[in-house]
C-alpha cells in the first residue's frame, strides 16, 4: 500500500493525475488504512472499471491460517509411584475414564511411558505442571513431560 501511495504522489507531483482522481485515491487510502489490520488489502488500477470506482479496486485477501502445533502429555514410569495414583492422575487431569485409565497405566507401567493427550502448546504445558504439582504435593515421583507431536 505505500508502493501505491508513493508512485500516486509521483504521478501526481508531475501532473499526471487529475485533483479528483488524487482526491478519491487518498479517500480510498485513508479507508483501506483503517479497516481490519489482520486482513491483507491490495489496491489495484483498472482501466475499465464497471463498478464505477473509477479505477481504483480494493481486494480483501483472507490471510492463510494454519492449525497450531501439537505437543503429546506423555507420562514417565517409576518404580514407587502406586498404580492406583497413576489411575487417579489419569482421571483427574486428562478426563479418562476408569478404563481408559487403567490402559494407559498399565502402557505407562509396560513401556515406561505412555502418551495421555496430545494438545496445543501451552495447554499441554500447564497439564504438565498440573501433575509435576499433585505428583510432589502427594510425595510421588511421577514424571509427566511434553514432546513433539509432528
Amino acid at each position: 500500500m505505500i508502493r501505491c501511495l508513493a508512485i500516486e504522489i509521483i504521478l501526481y507531483s508531475l501532473n499526471l493525475l487529475s485533483q479528483d482522481y488524487y482526491n478519491l485515491i487518498q479517500r480510498k487510502l485513508s479507508v483501506a488504512r483503517n479497516m481490519s489490520k489482520a486482513s491483507k488489502i491490495e489496491l489495484t488500477l483498472n482501466q475499465e472499471d464497471q463498478s464505477g470506482n473509477d479505477g481504483l479496486v480494493v481486494e480483501h485477501v483472507k490471510p492463510k491460517l494454519r492449525p497450531p502445533p501439537m505437543y503429546r502429555v506423555v507420562l514417565y514410569n517409576d518404580d514407587y509411584t502406586p498404580m492406583e495414583f497413576v489411575v487417579q492422575i489419569l482421571e483427574i487431569f486428562f478426563n479418562m475414564k476408569r478404563e481408559q485409565a487403567t490402559q494407559v497405566m498399565l502402557t505407562v507401567h509396560a513401556q515406561g511411558k505412555a502418551v495421555c493427550g496430545t494438545y496445543t502448546r501451552d495447554i499441554a504445558e500447564t497439564k504438565v505442571v498440573q501433575v509435576n504439582q499433585f505428583s510432589s504435593d502427594n510425595e510421588h515421583p511421577l514424571l509427566c513431560g511434553i514432546d513433539s507431536a509432528d
